[in-house]
């Protein structure tokens, strides 16, 4: 295939490449007002500054080499700060199952509060201080924090030069050689100004997988049949439109005695009475505290009180992601909590942003809109009322105007196809008992382990009308060949895009997995530039792989559990 050309001038900047005079656009009028072009040159490029994007520029910087990382946001950080969810974490978070790197970045978000916020002095000095006490995660925190923690860990990089961020840049295009990826096109969403990427190696760090269809790189949506996999909860027909929900996610705390209603949402009537058409049924309208428990499929009640209390023996949604307690802090420090609304309530399921991006994301903010207003006006109340006029939407916990999160909670992305796909098989406890005849406390043992991982199987409910899917796992291992493509030899997933299935996404989705898998590639770039050798090379010589692991367990990288 014949390189294409998509420069029309050009400017090497220092730090991840040497420097060469700008050649700029010449003439009068359009000419003179287009923006200039530019070319970065550096070792690894990330496509995408979340979870897996910063582990696997951090990991590749630390093993020598230069990074280039786009951001389509102005927050790097992903899943924990630009769609501002807490992270899902498993039980054996704070001893084990997820890499040193990690456990820095977790370290680091509590030292921020304990340098810079008046805690109370049985908060401080309580070593697994979880900020806002949310019932999700050990370690429930606002996403500005998080975000201030990893421009933190990237700060001396960035001044070193080893490191640029390319913030509010899209990749638009790419230069595919045969079975190489030669350069990315990125675009600012500012300017509009194009930027040309060129490395030996690419990492797709984007939240759905953008670069698989820009190269040519075989991939695979939606849901497989069970015929085609073999798996236990798979359906019986494969759907690559069967996606899981996204969600708008947004940040709100509750001020007694005070009115802060927000104009009526354009669409709340529509969402006000929307009953989702699932299989098996939901219980009802979706703004209601009636929904569908996972594991049973049974209608369940949720409680809701801002206030932190709890009405019955049903879940109070305040506390379930809740990021500031107040009771942590000085008395007076907060007039009240701030939670996060990542509910099931909010839930988008009319469509795949991979179809129709701006149209879909627009929609899930107008169904998240229509749910904080319905907690304002109508949600009912322990007291026989209804609504909470003294919600209030925080929108400095966001950083947005509309105070939602600047992107959508991702679920489920394209997902390269993989020299090895990871089946229900390898993670479902009840599928793996089926394959071994017995009862696991791990799932399969994979000979090309570079990571490790846990979450239940959860799968929200979907685009074609599937309810919940939700049942136990395995602790699991992230084999090497589920990152590698069955053909391109040098782009790499760092997010949810590896060889996953629609159900085993359902537990490689999570914050730590994301991470660690970044991390594992980052250094798998770095290793193969060292040893002059490609990725499906690594896993293939037996002795090489060896050498590998033990490089990147050298460097935090857990890949057996001990359990």
């Amino acid at each position: 295939m014949k390189r294409r050309k998509f420069l029309e001038s050009a400017l090497i900047l220092s730090g991840a490449a040497a420097s060469v005079p700008l050649v700029g656009c010449q003439g009068t009028g359009a000419a003179r007002r287009k923006p200039y072009s530019y070319e970065l040159q550096a070792d690894l490029v990330v496509a995408g500054g979340g979870m897996g994007g910063c582990a696997a520029a951090l990991a590749a910087i630390r093993n020598g080499l230069t990074v280039v990382m786009t951001e389509e946001t102005d927050w790097i950080g992903g899943q924990m700060t630009s769609q501002g969810v807490p992270p899902d974490e498993h039980r054996w978070i704070e001893e084990q199952g997820a890499t040193s790197l990690y456990r820095e970045l977790r370290n680091r978000i509590r030292d921020y509060y304990r340098n810079n916020y008046p805690l109370t002095d049985e908060a401080r000095g309580t070593e697994l201080l979880n900020p806002g006490n949310g019932a999700v995660s050990p370690l429930c925190s606002e996403p500005r924090v998080i975000l201030s923690a990893l421009q933190d860990m990237m700060a001396p990089h960035v001044s070193s030069g080893k490191l640029t961020i390319l913030t509010r840049h899209r990749i638009t295009a790419a230069d595919v050689t045969g079975d190489r990826v030669q350069a990315l096109k990125a675009t600012s969403l500012l300017t509009g100004r194009e930027i040309t990427l060129s490395a030996p190696w690419f990492a797709d760090a984007t939240e759905l997988g953008d670069l698989l269809p820009l190269t040519g790189t075989e991939f695979v949506t939606g849901a497989e049949s069970r015929q085609e996999t073999g798996e236990l909860h798979a359906h019986a027909t494969g759907d690559p439109d069967n996606h899981q929900a996204f969600t708008a996610c947004f940040a709100m705390d509750y001020r007694p005695g005070t009115e802060n209603y927000i104009d009526k949402p354009a669409e709340y009537d529509f969402w006000k009475d929307y009953v989702p058409e699932l299989t098996p049924p939901w219980p009802g309208r979706l703004l209601d505290l009636t929904y569908t428990h996972p594991p049973t499929l049974r209608p369940m009640e949720l409680g809701f009180h801002p206030e932190g209390i709890r009405t019955g023996n049903t879940l109070n949604l305040w506390v379930y992601r809740r990021i500031i307690h107040k009771a942590n802090f000085t008395p007076g420090a907060y007039a009240g909590d701030i939670s996060v609304v990542n509910w099931p309530q909010n839930d988008y399921m009319l469509g795949n942003l991979t179809d129709d991006f701006d149209h879909h994301f627009e929609r899930g903010k107008q169904l998240s809109l229509s749910l904080f207003y319905w907690l304002q006006t109508e949600v009912p109340r322990p007291d026989g009322g209804q609504g909470w006029p003294g919600l209030r939407l925080r929108r400095d916990i966001m950083g947005t105007e509309d105070g939602l999160a600047k992107y959508p909670y991702v679920r489920e992305s394209r997902r390269i196809k993989a020299e090895f796909t990871i089946l229900e098989e390898h993670v479902g406890a009840e599928n793996r008992e089926l394959v071994t005849g017995r009862q696991e406390t791990t799932g399969a043992d994979f000979f090309d382990s570079v990571g490790v991982g846990y979450y239940h199987i959860d799968l929200h409910p979907s685009t074609r009308g599937i309810n919940y899917v939700d049942f136990p796992s395995l602790p699991f291992q992230i084999p090497l060949g589920a990152m590698l493509p069955v053909r391109m030899e040098n782009l790499l997933p760092a997010n949810k895009n590896i060889g996953t299935t629609h159900i085993t996404n359902g537990c490689y989705r999570l914050h730590p997995v994301e991470w660690s898998i970044g991390e594992s590639v980052g250094m798998l770039a770095a290793w193969s530039k060292k040893k002059n050798t490609l990725p499906r090379a690594v896993r293939e010589n037996k002795g090489m792989l060896q050498d590998f692991q033990d490089f990147i367990r050298s460097q935090g990288i857990q890949t057996r559990w001990r359990l």
